[in-house]
Formats: structure tokens, sequence, C-alpha cells
């Protein structure tokens, strides 16, 4: 049987989609020491259309991004890192780009990581989950989003204010923490996207509304919205909804969360957004159906429309593939087959879609083979986590 998600994260077990801003600790297998990424880092010129493969020191067990970079989680517990580093993203110590080469993330003597949150984190910042359940940030902070109480850049990893962390989920310029069972936000407020029943910004950490006495198993998060997965299946999101972005068959903006209405449990899930022209949401049913609600100007809900969809619609995969897994980000989205093949469609805006091609898919195309983690950011960067 399949390990589907890990803190919000779909992970290994033949498949490991960084899904849904991030993870319930499940057992995880190695995979190969090889990821492939495409499109276009945040901040940089730099253009992909297709694949490019880095090599890594050792198996990767999961793959994360800040859109300006993508980090990779080894299963020794280091973290390697590579993209733009302007702002102390790649977190070596330094601001210079890395684009094609991984360095290492410099983290204190004795910190071993275990996990990386999925969906994209803020711009241009980063997290990583320890052993011990401490959450460590670094990047450009620059809403706060790392509750700390000021936006100080750290070029190197920081320990945050949290204990018994099991799940952070980031997007443009506010991050969600899941801390003892109580979930907690910071940084920008204006479209209730901190779900504490305010549209203030925040530096210092507030708790999130009316999910007391629910168990929470991941977390997601785009450019004005967050959502949490929960243990029973449910699925709810808050913040910012002029595309329809919370799936509650309204327009209108929440500050605390909204249950979406879905006809069965939700095992994964994925926002896809850090821009304010996108915004979209893909889900995996625990019966495997998909569902995506959102924004679709670019036919990235999948379902071969350009208007945008305020409730979930179903998704249906090309014929004799299931999806095990689901991500997406700008205007483009990807789905991960039980045979470990990456298919994409939407926009191509940055050679996002990875197949060479600048011309929109209104149907999946088979990008990828051999995958066994994936994540997808605003930016259009891709990366893929190889299983051989």
């Amino acid at each position: 049987m399949h390990k589907l998600i890990r803190n919000g994260a779909v992970v290994l077990g033949g498949l490991g989609l960084l899904a849904l801003g991030a993870p319930a600790a499940l057992a995880q297998s190695a995979v190969g020491a090889r990821v492939t990424f495409w499109g276009t880092f945040a901040g940089s010129t730099s253009q992909h259309s297709s694949a490019v493969t880095v090599s890594l020191p050792a198996p990767v067990a999961e793959v994360a991004t800040s859109n300006s970079a993508v980090y990779a989680l080894l299963t020794n517990g280091s973290v390697y890192a590579w993209g733009v580093g302007t702002y102390g993203q790649l977190g070596d110590g330094g601001t210079a780009n890395s684009l094609t080469t991984p360095v290492q993330v410099k983290f204190p003597a004795g910190v071993t990581i275990v996990s990386l949150p999925v969906n994209s984190g803020p711009w241009h910042t980063a997290f990583a989950i320890d052993t011990t359940g401490h959450v460590w940030g670094w990047g450009a902070n620059g809403s706060s989003d790392l509750c700390l109480g000021n936006s100080t850049q750290h070029d190197t990893p920081v320990e945050l204010p949290f204990t018994d962390v099991t799940a952070v989920a980031g997007a443009a310029d506010h991050a969600t923490y899941d801390a003892g069972g109580v979930l907690y936000s910071c940084g920008m407020g204006v479209y209730g996207e901190l779900g504490d029943g305010s549209t203030i910004t925040s530096k210092v950490p507030v708790r999130v509304t009316g999910l007391s006495g629910t168990t929470v198993t991941a977390l997601a998060a785009g450019f004005g919205t967050a959502g949490a997965l929960l243990a029973d299946g449910a699925y709810y999101d808050w913040g910012e909804n002029n595309l329809g972005q919370l799936g509650d068959g309204t327009t209108q903006d929440s500050d605390v969360p909204v249950q979406v209405k879905l006809p069965g449990a939700v095992s994964q899930a994925f926002a896809g957004g850090n821009d304010p022209e996108d915004g979209q949401t893909l889900v995996r049913l625990a019966s495997g159906m998909v569902y995506a609600w959102g924004a679709d100007q670019s036919y990235q809900l999948g379902d071969d429309k350009t208007a945008n969809e305020p409730s979930p619609v179903e998704i249906t995969p090309p014929a004799g593939v299931i999806y095990e897994a689901v991500a997406s980000g700008g205007n483009t989205s990807y789905g991960v087959s039980t045979a470990g093949n990456v298919y994409a469609w939407g926009g191509a805006d940055a050679g996002a879609l990875g197949d060479g091609s600048t011309a929109t898919a209104r149907t999946p195309v088979n990008v990828e083979s051999g995958a066994s983690a994936l994540i997808s950011a605003t930016s259009h960067v891709v990366a893929v986590a190889l299983s051989g």
C-alpha cells in the first residue's frame, strides 16, 4: 500500500509528491540521487522548457521550492539547494546564485531534517522541520513569514518560535504552522489569509480560528489563501476568493476557515498560486478521484474550460491513467500517475509544461517518467525526484 500524505506531502512508496503545502509522519523509501527541473526561477532570466538533471550526494526523500530556488531533502537528513540566492534563500550563508549546481544548506551541527513543506514557500523564503519537531526558516522573510517579529533576511537557517511542528505551508507573504496540534499564522493578512478572523498583518504568530478539536494532517497555501486537510478527510481553506480560490461556491473572501464540499474524503491536496492573477487548488480523494477549483484562465483546472470555478469540478485523467498525486503552480497543473509518469496541462509560461513547448496544453501531456517526488511553484519552476 502506498503511503500518501506526509505533513501534507504525498510521500514515497512509489511516489512522493510534495503536495499541499506539506505533511503526519509516515514511512518513506529512498529514491534516486537525481532531480530534474524545468521552468524559470523567480528573479532569474535562466529558463528551461525541458528537464535539466542535477545529481546529489545521496538518495532524495523530498523536494520543495521557494519559487526562486529548489530544495532536496536527502535520506541522510541533509538539505541541498540550487537557484537564485539573492535573498539568502539557498541557505548556504551567501547571496550568490547557483542555478544548476546544488549547494548544502547550512544547519547548525547536530540538526537533522525530516521534512520540507509542499507547495512553494513564501517568496524567496524556505522552511524545514527537524527530527525534534523544531522548524527552521531562511531567506527573504519579507513580510515576517518566519514569525520572528521582524522582516530580517537570513542567509542560513534560524530556529523559529514553535515546538512539536508537524507541518508548515506558505506562499507570497504569509505562512501557517501546525505546532502541537494548533495552527498559527504570520505575515500578510489583508485577504484574511492568516485565518484568525481579521485582515490584519502580523509579525508574530496568531492562532487560526474555527478548527479547534480537529486533527490537521496537512497544510496548503496560495497567494492570498491557506488550507488545512483534516484527519477525517475534510478540507478547509480561507483567505482571498476573488477567483473562487476557496471552493465554497462564492467569490467572497473569508478570514476564517470554510469547508469545501467534496463527494468523498480527501487524501492529498495542493494549492497552486503565488500571484494575484492565479490561485487554484487540486485535491485527490481517497477513492482516486481528482477535483479542482479556482482560477482557470489557462485550462489549469483540467476541465477543458477557461472559466474560473468557485466550486469543485472533477478532473478526468488520460485513458488508463490514475493520478496518485497532483500539484499546481502559476497557471499550470500536474499529475503523477501510479506508474510514476508526470503529466502537465495548462499554461506553458516560462517553460512550465516541461515538454519544450510554448503552447498552452488543454489536455495533459506526459513530460517525465520515473517520478518519486514532485514540487511546483508560481514562478514556473518544477522539480521532480527520480526513482532510479
